[in-house]
């Protein structure tokens, strides 16, 4: 299992949001390359690369960003605000191993099997995020009718591969992660599926990973705040930086 510690960006700055609510957000540092180069050390493979600034449809720089950070040779899973094809060739040109996408897969799926044949499915993660069960998007502003297993299937029948979930509810809440529900979704869609949210504790990587139904799990306030080491998490992840 994969695990993908989470530099989350907006002003230029690497901060977290308590529920992706920008009115209540904590900053963490003014250096995202630097921050990137600690987790790199620490043995991470891959970095997750939040745009809030897109996400929110804010001008920002943040391209420039997860440039100087992919130049670092580390694989970024790069999302926020990719709402156009356009934004997505960007992304990937400025580096992204792989975009996230959630507002333009939800709105537009019919999209998605142009994406993979275009680019592979290895660069194609589509956002799965729920609010009280139902897929959020638009910064997590507005709610939908698809379930994230309904809509998941959906998605894996168009070719798409990964999928990063996430309860939104528990995101920098460091409050446990949906561990019931990650799993569900990898059994009932076959996705690759990475948990995210609310991750804390050894003990919940351990649980997703033994699972076999979860690919990966992003993690952010609770190494932010020194909950655990990112060396430990690797570890019960099974050790698979890769």
């Amino acid at each position: 299992m994969i695990i993908y510690p989470a530099i989350d960006l907006r002003g230029g700055r690497v901060v977290r949001l308590k529920e992706g609510d920008p009115n209540r957000q904590i900053t963490f540092s003014d250096n995202p390359l630097e921050t990137a180069r600690s987790w790199m050390e620490q043995g991470a493979s891959w970095i997750h690369m939040v745009n809030l600034d897109g996400a929110f449809a804010e001008a920002n720089d943040n391209g420039a960003i997860l440039e100087q950070v992919a130049a670092l040779g580390v694989k970024v899973q790069f999302g926020g605000g990719l709402r156009k094809v356009e934004d997505i060739a960007q992304a990937l040109e400025h580096g992204a191993t792989r975009v996230v996408l959630g507002t333009l897969a939800v709105e537009q799926p019919e999209i998605i099997p142009q994406l993979v044949e275009q680019w592979g499915a290895d660069a194609i993660c589509i956002a799965l995020d729920a609010r009280d069960g139902k897929i959020a998007t638009r910064g997590w502003k507005e709610k939908t009718d698809h379930t994230p297993v309904s809509f998941g299937q959906e998605i894996a029948q168009m070719g798409a591969k990964h999928a990063l979930y996430t309860d939104v509810s528990r995101d920098g809440q460091l409050s446990g992660a949906n561990i019931d529900d990650t799993v569900k979704l990898g059994r009932e869609t076959g996705l690759r599926v990475i948990a995210s949210g609310g991750v804390t504790t050894i003990d919940e990587i351990q649980q997703l990973e033994r699972s076999g139904m979860v690919a990966g799990a992003v993690i952010g306030m609770a190494l932010y705040e020194g909950k655990i080491t990112l060396q430990e998490a690797i570890a019960a992840g099974g050790n698979r930086a890769q």
